[in-house]
């Protein structure tokens, strides 16, 4: 036994010698020394003289994770295939077959199979739901059920699927995968030129810089980049990509950290591509990070003009930290700021609520800042647009929608309903086809809380621990059955946006991606509403003056 122990110590006495070494924690030498012993003792005894027997990996997972629950979301433990899918992530290259998976408890429901590799040439379509890889049954399968698709490319996977009921098998061959940064780019018209950049991968500033060029010699004399729902990624990309359109040596980012080593300041390293073409940035709520180091940046030096709805509001920065085997810790080290000086973080993750929950920065906490030109500008709450769009925004109702699926699950219906459409480009979802959308939710049981609610449900049970809930019960019934009025009403309300996001995700199915870009450049209303700013250069010119 007295081996066992020495086995089981030996890996947390190397990380407290390696712990102390560093700078950072030399002042805390004895707490930090203090409750790493005691925990080591503690998981010690737990391993040796529980009742039962214990798996140590899952109790320190566990363990790990609810320590970092407390910080931010973003400080994450990754183990060994959480490294992968971020080098995946970063580089945009593996092998596989091609196509955005969700994982569920008991399936794999293929999101987006990716026009002509390996998943859609094996013909499987968006919204299959696989069941069975192989062999091996998903419903009872513990790890990670993505890693069975993956492998060497050449070698095939035998899949067992779903699709509207039906069972069905298919052989997918293996082969590597390219996820492009700029997955789309085209002319607009004679003058404008479209480019999407979806992710800032390591190919972000070399493809974005391509298509600005090629679209150049097509003879667009302004760009619109398409920013919405780009998450984010590698900060050094967003820099180079600001560089496209910014000369060199323009500070475009400074980070801001306690360790003294991970304050940095970023500024642009080339000639720019560009300094004079007019440019619109579109970015909605699902913008992050590097993106908004992008909008940010360019809307500070008055390089563009910024359209759509708030940003998500990321503003921290996280660096991978190496582990032991082959693990690692993805770290929060500092906070990014413009060159205003804002940083645009939205939620405040070190003062919560009574709940636990992350409170976010209110706009009477805002501060101002100036742009180059003296424009008024915001941090607190992602990056505010120079115009915002109401379609864009995201209601409360709406997010309760996509976070549920209906949106993607109304669409595989409706393409199984309708195996062919004539005239893609113009396709136009119709109001009883919306009409069918409310009573799919119905069947469906949609429902959500509204933050108004809890807020009243709170305090009815403040009211009963006091004695007066007699009093107010029946002004409560009222108040709780008006807002579920409200909230069906809220359905019609949002009609043009659910109406936007259900032809997105229709059009899609039939398609690919890179038909969906195509439908926007001609049914777009962001999109419509750049060119229309960008046709007339006294209106975008004064964006950036006022």
């Amino acid at each position: 036994m007295k081996t066992l122990f020495k086995k089981k110590i030996l890996i947390p006495v190397l990380a407290l010698t390696i712990f102390f070494s560093t700078t950072a924690f030399q002042n805390d030498f004895f707490e930090i020394a203090k409750q790493i012993e005691i925990f080591t003792t503690l998981y010690k005894e737990l391993n040796m003289n529980y009742v039962d027997e214990t798996n140590p990996a899952d109790l320190m997972d566990t363990a790990i994770k609810s320590m970092l629950k407390d910080l931010d979301p973003y400080t994450t433990f990754m183990n060994e295939q959480d490294v992968e899918a971020a080098r995946i992530n970063n580089t945009g290259d593996y092998t596989g077959i091609g196509a955005r998976v969700k994982t569920l408890k008991d399936k794999l429901v293929i999101i987006e199979p990716y026009k002509d590799y390996p998943a859609d040439k094996a013909g499987l379509k968006a919204g299959d739901e696989i069941i069975k890889i192989g062999n091996i049954d998903l419903a009872t399968f513990k790890d990670d059920k993505g890693d069975l698709l993956k492998g060497t490319s050449g070698t095939r996977v035998e899949v067992t699927f779903k699709r509207q009921g039906k069972i069905q098998t298919a052989t997918i061959n293996r082969a590597e995968v390219e996820i492009n940064a700029v997955p789309y780019f085209s002319m607009i018209n004679e003058e404008t030129g479209y480019i999407v950049l979806s992710q800032f991968n390591s190919k972000a500033s070399s493809q974005t810089a391509y298509a600005v060029k090629d679209l150049k010699a097509q003879g667009a004399k302004n760009i619109i980049l398409d920013l919405r729902d780009n998450p984010g990624g590698l900060l050094h990309e967003a820099v180079n990509v600001v560089n496209i359109f910014v000369p060199k040596n323009q500070l475009v980012v400074t980070t801001k950290s306690k360790v003294e080593k991970f304050n940095k300041t970023y500024y642009t390293q080339k000639e720019a591509l560009d300094v004079e073409i007019p440019v619109i940035v579109l970015i909605n709520g699902r913008s992050a990070s590097a993106s908004e180091i992008v909008a940010g940046t360019l809307q500070d030096l008055d390089r563009g003009v910024i359209l759509g709805s708030r940003s998500f509001g990321k503003g921290l920065v996280q660096r991978p930290k190496q582990l032991t085997y082959g693990t690692q810790l993805k770290l929060t080290i500092s906070r990014y700021y413009t060159p205003s000086g804002r940083c645009i973080q939205a939620l405040d993750y070190w003062h919560r609520d009574e709940k636990g929950d992350a409170v976010r920065i209110t706009q009477d906490n805002y501060h101002e800042f100036k742009t180059k030109n003296g424009r008024p500008v915001f941090d607190g709450g992602g990056v505010l647009p120079d115009e915002a769009l109401d379609i864009t925004k995201t209601s409360a109702i709406t997010t309760a929608i996509l976070q549920k699926d209906f949106i993607f699950n109304y669409a595989t219906t409706y393409y199984y309903k309708h195996q062919t459409i004539k005239d893609i480009d113009n396709f136009k979802l119709s109001d009883s086809n919306f009409s069918d959308f409310k009573k799919y939710l119905k069947t469906n049981d949609f429902s959500f809380e509204t933050e108004t609610e809890k807020a009243l449900t709170k305090a009815l049970e403040s009211a009963k621990k006091e004695g007066l809930d007699d009093n107010i019960q029946k002004d409560y019934n009222t108040l709780i059955n008006n807002l579920k009025t409200s909230k069906i009403e809220g359905i019609d309300e949002n009609k043009a946006q659910l109406t936007s996001l259900l032809t997105d995700e229709i059009v899609k199915r039939y398609v690919y991606r890179e038909g969906v870009y195509d439908y926007y450049k001609t049914h777009n209303p962001e999109i419509e509403r750049a060119t229309e700013i960008l046709s007339n250069p006294t209106t975008y010119s004064g964006f950036l003056t006022k």
